[in-house]
């Protein structure tokens, strides 16, 4: 995936190296049966594969090499999602960076080998970056709610997070409960019912993390358009009706030519946003741009293919089907469209 433009010719080269690491656990051209193997299932993800990934050192990815982390910047960690996404891998790799980024140097080394996966509870509301409130702590112990915890099953602790702490809790923890429902990509996601729960407590959390957890979702979405806009093409090409591939028939190709500029204008956006990310600007509005941007061209692109495939892409078994119903899950994840329009305007009313 190319995010980003000459930046060095060694940090070029470490990005495609490090994409070159995804082939293994997260092949852009591999089949999907692993995928719907895990689909509506619990815990939903391969503990192999999270090994795996661990082993690999994608975890802490942006942590400093001081506090265990691998010390790199925002371009290698789209990178990564952006194969992630291409790949539909089920696994919560962002949520869990989002963990590891959000305890910083509080970050167990357990959570950096993958040997606990430690999710991040941060929302009660549906839309936005905001983290919630109403969490109290008493003598050690927490009660409070946290919604939208995507894959929560699978976790071995939780971090909970308010503006002014966060507290690290066993899945297990007396007092601790789940109420988990499907979503549409065959994942799940669960409100924390928390009433008197044991809780570690540490530091403050750093809300640039939630920043680079957006940027990370939109590189994610370009990974699934980019793959989706590849798959649609070979059957263009090879899908014949009134002797000829469907693909020569004008109406289709201006289609195709319609979803390859949204895909590009994504990749433009996204690479700006990620420059001023690195370059450790306020990267608010210019995430704000590229997460919105991702969403709803995400969003058109799939449907496009959906229907570019004609009746059998409706089909539950037509793997483009798939790619559809992940973008519906991840573009309102970390601030819908709408969400971050709003939160443009914003920060932009008043600039030249």
């Amino acid at each position: 995936m190319d995010v980003v433009n000459a930046t060095g010719e060694d940090r070029l080269e470490g990005l495609r190296m490090l994409v070159g690491s995804a082939a293994g656990v997260a092949a852009r051209d591999g089949d999907l049966k692993a995928v719907r193997q895990l689909r509506f299932g619990r815990p939903g993800l391969d503990r192999g594969r999270w090994s795996e990934i661990s082993a690999m050192g994608w975890l802490g990815l942006r942590l400093p090499e001081a506090a265990g982390g691998a010390g790199l910047g925002m371009a290698e960690y789209a990178a990564l999602t952006g194969e992630v996404g291409a790949a539909l891998l089920p696994e919560p790799f962002i949520e869990a960076q989002l963990a590891l980024d959000l305890m910083g140097k509080d970050a167990p080394a357990e959570a950096l080998s993958g040997d606990r996966l430690i999710l991040p509870a941060w929302l009660d509301a549906p839309d936005g970056l905001t983290i919630a409130g109403d969490i109290t702590e008493a003598e050690g112990r927490i009660s409070g709610r946290r919604r939208f915890v995507p894959m929560a099953a699978a976790a071995d602790a939780f971090l909970v997070v308010s503006s002014e702490a966060c507290w690290l809790i066993d899945a297990k923890a007396a007092g601790l409960s789940l109420e988990i429902e499907d979503t549409v990509d065959g994942g799940h996601t669960a409100t924390l019912i928390l009433d008197g729960v044991e809780a570690d407590r540490l530091s403050a959390p750093d809300a640039k993390a939630l920043e680079a957890a957006a940027l990370a979702t939109a590189s994610a979405l370009l990974g699934i358009m980019e793959r989706a806009f590849a798959i649609t093409l070979d059957y263009l090409k090879t899908r014949v009706q009134f002797g000829q591939p469907i693909g020569h028939f004008q109406a289709l190709q201006h289609r195709a030519v319609d979803m390859e500029i949204e895909i590009g204008l994504t990749r433009a956006v996204l690479h700006d946003a990620i420059e001023a990310f690195d370059a450790g600007d306020d990267c608010r509005r210019i995430t704000s741009r590229a997460k919105a941007r991702a969403a709803d061209a995400a969003m058109l692109v799939t449907r496009e293919a959906v229907q570019l495939h004609g009746a059998i892409g409706y089909t539950d078994e037509a793997d483009i089907g798939l790619f559809l119903r992940r973008a519906m899950v991840l573009a309102p994840r970390y601030g819908s469209a709408g969400f971050h329009r709003q939160r443009y305007g914003s920060l932009t009313e008043g600039r030249p």
